[in-house]
C-alpha cells in the first residue's frame, strides 16, 4: 500500500532517481535554466530548493551535504559562489517553472525551469521598487485647463 507517500518516481529506481535529479540540478546551477518535462522539473524544483537554501550559508558542513546530493563539484563551487551571493536576500521560492506547451514527439508536457534571480526580462522593472500605495480613489488625476476670462476693461485699453 501507498498510504500517504506522495513523492513523484518517476517511472524510475532509486537510484537512477536520484542520478537523474543530481543531473538535472547541475546542469540548471551550470546553465541558469534547463528545458524537461513539468514532472521531472516539479521533482527538480524540490530537490534544488533546499541545497540552494543550505549555500546561503557557507559552512564546510553544508558544503559537505550540498556534495553529497549534486556530486558534482564545479557545481557546489557555482552554488556556493556565485548563486548564493545572488539569492542571499531571497527567503524562498529560488526557481521558477514556465509550461511550454507539449513536446512534438511524445506529446508530453514541456516546461522551463530557471533561477529565479537571472531572469533578467522578468526582473527589468523590479529593480526600483515603489512603497507608497495608490488609493482607489483616484487622487491623482491630471488636472483640466480652465480658460480664462478676461475683463472687456483691460482689451480697450
Amino acid at each position: 500500500m501507498r498510504h500517504g507517500k506522495k513523492f513523484n518516481h518517476l517511472g524510475r529506481q532509486t537510484a537512477h532517481r536520484k542520478a537523474m535529479l543530481a543531473n538535472m540540478a547541475c546542469s540548471l546551477i551550470e546553465h541558469k535554466r534547463i528545458n524537461t518535462t513539468v514532472a521531472k522539473a516539479k521533482a527538480l524544483k524540490q530537490f534544488v530548493e533546499p541545497l540552494v537554501t543550505k549555500s546561503k550559508e557557507d559552512t564546510t558542513h553544508n558544503r559537505r551535504i550540498v556534495f553529497s546530493k549534486l556530486r558534482q563539484k564545479e557545481a557546489v563551487t557555482e552554488l556556493f559562489r556565485e548563486v548564493a551571493t545572488k539569492v542571499g536576500d531571497r527567503p524562498g521560492g529560488y526557481t521558477r517553472i514556465i509550461k511550454l506547451g507539449n513536446r512534438l514527439g511524445d506529446n508530453a508536457d514541456m516546461a522551463m525551469i530557471e533561477l529565479v534571480d537571472y531572469n533578467e526580462i522578468y526582473n527589468a522593472g523590479k529593480k526600483a521598487k515603489k512603497t507608497t500605495r495608490r488609493s482607489r480613489r483616484g487622487g491623482s488625476k491630471p488636472a483640466v485647463a480652465v480658460p480664462v476670462e478676461t475683463n472687456a476693461s483691460n482689451e480697450e485699453e
